[in-house]
């Protein structure tokens, strides 16, 4: 069963989200590889990074992955960093779990999927392009009872507060 279609944001909208980033030397939009599985049995989609990052001891950087993804209601995409960098390196996403709801996709800026890392260990970490550093996983939720909410999303990162 197919819940969601993984795309690539605009060059407008890659190249805008970049440069707010401070990130200058960065894979070509065409050249981003969208998420994928690793093996059949995977249920994380591995995400590319488009540039290299340097991260010192308690760094932090939001990376704009040059990704969208339109998922049905119903369902919502979560971002972890992969294993090997938590566990090697201690890298953290900045809100724990990245939570990417299927109203995303029509924000302002296209749904771009930009994960905010820290690095909370004790060495560098280098994330070098094309390195698969985050990892997205579907899952299906449910709603309690409550009052219908009619509100349109329109902003990224807490745009609905």
């Amino acid at each position: 069963m197919n819940i969601a279609r993984i795309e690539k944001v605009s060059k407008k909208q890659f190249l805008e989200d970049l440069s707010a980033a401070g990130i200058g030397d960065a894979l070509d939009l065409e050249e981003i590889r969208l998420p994928q599985r690793a093996t059949s049995g995977s249920a994380g989609y591995d995400f590319y990074s488009p540039a290299e990052i340097l991260l010192k001891p308690g760094d932090t950087c939001r990376l704009p992955t040059g990704i969208r993804c339109q998922i049905d209601e119903g369902y919502v995409l979560q971002l972890y960093p992969r294993s090997s960098f938590g566990f090697r390196y201690r890298m953290r996403l900045l809100n724990t779990v990245g939570i990417i709801d299927s109203d995303y996709y029509n924000a302002d800026n296209e749904g771009h999927i930009i994960v905010g890392i820290v690095n909370e260990g004790d060495k560098e970490l280098l994330i070098r392009k094309n390195d698969r550093f985050v990892q997205g996983v579907f899952y299906q939720y449910f709603l309690a009872e409550e009052m219908q909410n009619s509100r349109e999303r329109h902003g990224g990162f807490g745009s609905t507060d």
